[in-house]
């Protein structure tokens, strides 16, 4: 089931850096929405066939959209990348859960 969850991230990255690139034709916001979501997208594929560390890499995409939108949230404070922070957030904690019951079998 939390293939889900990596295909919906997939989904939110790729239209927010379209929404990024609409905006203010902002091609690193293009490449990179695109680029996060392509991760999770084959994170989702590789979970969805019980293949090994689908969740270790969704769990490092997630880390990645913190990481790149957790300072412009801090500096800007404007609602896209608070959101995008927001969801990467939520989305390292929720993998790191899954990425540990796969290593240990919890």
């Amino acid at each position: 089931m939390s293939h889900h969850t990596a295909y919906s991230m997939a989904g939110i990255c790729a239209v927010g850096g379209a929404i990024g690139y609409a905006k203010g034709r902002s091609i690193p916001s293009l490449v990179a929405g695109v680029g996060i979501g392509a991760v999770y997208w084959y994170a989702g594929l590789r979970i969805q066939k019980n293949q090994d560390y689908g969740h270790d890499l969704a769990l490092a995409a997630s880390s990645l959209l913190l990481f790149a939108m957790g300072p412009k949230a801090l500096r800007t404070r404007a609602p896209v990348p608070i959101a995008m922070s927001t969801l990467g957030t939520a989305s390292a904690a929720y993998y790191s859960k899954k990425a540990y019951e796969d290593r240990y079998g919890v």
